[in-house]
């Protein structure tokens, strides 16, 4: 039987090369061509991929979640370059954005706080390492195994704030056998926009017992929108990382990996924020520049373009012991991020509402787990987790009705503490050959500090809250045929309350549950195919929700609650040798199913909004498409004595809200990537020409309105490039 540990899709692969040749029947040479394979591969008959989605390794087919998994290779065809796009991949994921934190939602459930402290309800993880902190989330990996989306809650083994389900980004483990490659990418965006990329990364033995790698990563990509004030372009990124393991194997029973991590990101996303269809209170001042066509700005944020600079210290220490069948596993890490993102809130070039903010958090995790190691009937996992935050968020705010009135800047100084303690256990029993029930449970207790100072006088210290909560898990799965599995699952989640650190409120709002129902088919029902189904049905109650105020700070609230169902179709195909296509479909109904006092932005003549507060029940959740359809595909065929290729990858999104009324939003749309290039024979070159945004569709990364009009930024326009790695 062979045994792949592959960067592939659990609940359906979205890789080029699908997982269906690896369903019965396939072929030695057939397997041989899956792309992203890792592992050695083994003797004979079927495949079978493992994911490790539930902290366990278990087959692709037989887990009872819906989780995606996509290779390094799958995210390069599809253009996706960062976790935030993986919405052109995953069916039912939103990578959304507020300047540079990414704001990810899944089947509607996701948080657009952007204060310290306020965790997104969609866990990300890098190596196990939780990204607790909204900021820290900004991830642009050099070797990535693979990129796990799990969809819907997981309350029990993952637990913190995966209310709607969570992200696992997953590096590879330094090797002792000695590899390595570098590569170099340019590409063009316009005719004065170029996009410099160069990545390298290497593995290799220092002794019989240690090992290490290094991944380093320089970026530097000229601005491509025109600026209309000073002529030329702003939306330059450099980016430069380094990122470094250290594998430990003192013995055959024990492992530890050391990892060390630092970035350095310079971004003018920020900067290329223009008015949404020009609503722009600037528009009523005399000398204002009015931008009316896509990737054309003229703001500027204290006299100087909009920014984002961004350093993160990541250390992370992994631990796994055989104790004799039971497996312990340790893992502790610290995080140190800075951030300095200046913002202008009209976006145009008249002075009326400007952000100028610094965020410092530092957190802290430390989990154990046991993990049972035998093959009786009763598999389990158990553990202990604990999180800690500190953190201080400056901001200079400016907002002000027209030119006519002093720029007056208020400051606010917040500070917060943030704790959480949990114990969590879940067990999967085989009932029968076929039939197995999972039961898993996690008690999570939170506490949360805030003090707050404003031009100086401090308003408060240490208002606290408390919170605690039991979340659960239970699965049922029934082996219809080696080739068909049912399941069926009802989970809980659970985000805390949290503080609103823009305000003057001591006041923490109330936390957000969800209850989800869930029923799923995946099945290979021939060798060549692979199709599989997830429906679901969540109950969403006391949602927490964040838009700007009258004075263009920002609001933190309770939405009553939501309705939340659709379902998901993946399918996987090699008709032919060589030839492989996937597509994914995703349908999600999410309206808000009482929110009767939300914040809410009225368009007025001439530009800028009036704030209110009205009833958006029965309206569709923010970042939400109600339909999604991604189609893609590769053909591999000889070439030049080499292997030549040739992809792509065509997305559909229906329209997309960015408010509770659904005024302000972006229009369907397409986005179609392609690329082309050629393998040497011995497999160590690699040629590639691609495109990106082949069609220059303009597409919203962000829309945000607030008092003083609204504004847009835009995803980068087409690029097209070539790039060439060397393999060692």
């Amino acid at each position: 039987m062979k045994v792949y540990f592959l960067t592939t899709v659990a609940a359906l692969p979205v890789l080029l090369c699908p997982a269906a040749a690896f369903a019965q029947g396939a072929s030695e040479d057939q397997a041989g061509e899956f792309a992203g394979a890792t592992e050695a591969q083994a003797e004979e008959g079927n495949g079978t991929i493992i994911v490790t989605a539930t902290r366990r390794e278990e087959s692709l087919q037989e887990v009872p979640v819906a989780v995606t998994a996509v290779s390094t290779e799958a995210l390069t065809t599809s253009g996706v370059e960062q976790v935030r796009s993986l919405n052109q991949l995953v069916p039912g994921f939103n990578g959304g954005r507020n300047q540079n934190v990414m704001q990810p939602s899944i089947r509607g459930v996701g948080s657009s706080g952007t204060s310290v402290g306020d965790e997104s309800n969609v866990a990300v993880y890098v190596d196990g390492v939780y990204q607790g902190d909204p900021y820290s989330t900004q991830i642009d990996l050099v070797e990535v195994s693979r990129v796990e989306v799990l969809r819907g809650p997981q309350g029990t083994v993952f637990g913190r704030n995966a209310t709607g389900g969570l992200v696992n980004v997953v590096t590879p483990d330094p090797q002792f056998a000695p590899r390595a490659w570098v590569r170099g990418s340019w590409g063009r965006l316009r005719e004065d926009s170029n996009n410099f990329d160069i990545r390298a990364y290497a593995t290799g033995g220092l002794t019989d017992s240690i090992a290490a790698d290094l991944a380093v990563l320089y970026r530097n990509q000229d601005g491509y929108a025109t600026d209309l004030v000073s002529g030329g372009t702003v939306g330059d990124t450099e980016i430069a990382s380094i990122r470094s393991k250290l594998l430990f194997q003192p013995s055959d029973d024990a492992e530890f990996v050391l990892t060390v991590a630092y970035v350095d990101t310079h971004e003018e996303t920020a900067a290329t924020a223009q008015p949404f269809e020009g609503n722009t209170r600037g528009a009523q001042f005399a000398g204002a520049i009015i931008s009316d066509e896509p990737w054309e700005i003229s703001n500027f944020a204290f006299g100087t373009p909009g920014l984002s600079e961004f350093t993160r210290l990541d250390l992370a220490l992994k631990g796994q012991i055989d104790l004799g069948g039971v497996m312990l596993e340790s893992t502790s890490s610290y995080m140190k991020t800075r951030v300095h993102q200046i913002a202008d809130s009209d976006a145009t070039n008249i002075l009326l509402g400007e952000t100028n903010m610094r965020v410092k958090p530092d957190t802290f995790t430390q989990e154990l787990r046991l993990i049972s190691d035998n093959a009786s009937p009763l598999s389990w996992t158990a553990g202990v987790y604990y999180y800690q935050l500190e953190g201080e968020q400056p901001l200079i705010l400016i907002n002000r009705q027209d030119t006519a009135t002093p720029v007056t800047p208020i400051t606010i100084e917040p500070e917060v503490k943030n704790s959480s303690i949990a114990a969590f256990a879940e067990g999967t029993y085989e009932l029968a050959p076929r039939l197995s029930v999972t039961l898993g449970g996690r008690f999570t207790t939170e506490t949360r500090k805030f003090s707050q100072r404003i031009n100086g006088n401090q308003l408060f210290s240490d208002a606290e809250e408390d919170f605690d909560k039991f979340t659960y898990r239970v699965a049922v799965q029934y082996e219809a045929s080696p080739d068909l599995n049912l399941y069926a699952t009802y989970g809980t989640g659970f985000k805390s309350g949290t503080f609103n650190t823009f305000s003057a409120s001591s006041v923490a709002v109330e936390p957000e549950t969800i209850e989800a129902l869930e029923f799923g088919i995946k099945s290979d029902p021939f060798p060549w195919l692979r199709a599989n189904l997830a429906t679901f049905y969540y109950t969403y109650d006391n949602l927490q929700v964040t838009a700007r105020a009258a004075d263009n700070s920002f609001v933190l609230q309770n939405a009553a609650s939501a309705e939340i169902y659709g379902g998901e179709l993946e399918l996987s195909a090699e008709p032919t040798r060589g030839l492989n296509l996937r597509a994914a479909l995703a349908y999600t109904h999410a309206t808000y199913d009482e929110f009767e006092s939300a914040q809410v932005f009225i368009p007025q003549p001439g530009g800028g909004n009036m704030v209110a507060s009205a009833d958006a029940s029965g309206n569709q959740l923010v970042r939400t498409p109600e339909f999604t359809l991604t189609l893609g595909g590769r053909y591999t065929f000889d070439a030049f004595q080499g292997e030549a290729f040739i992809g792509g990858n065509l997305f559909h999104s229906s329209e997309v809200y960015y408010d509770y009324l659904n005024i302000f939003g972006q229009d369907s749309y397409e986005l179609l990537s392609a690329e082309i290039g050629w393998i040497s024979p011995d497999d160590d070159l690699t040629f590639r020409v691609y495109s990106k945004n082949l069609t220059n569709e303009a597409v919203a990364q962000q829309i945000s309105p607030g008092p003083l009009g609204a504004y847009i930024i835009y995803e980068r326009p087409r690029e097209i490039g070539a790039s060439v790695e060397l393999r060692f």
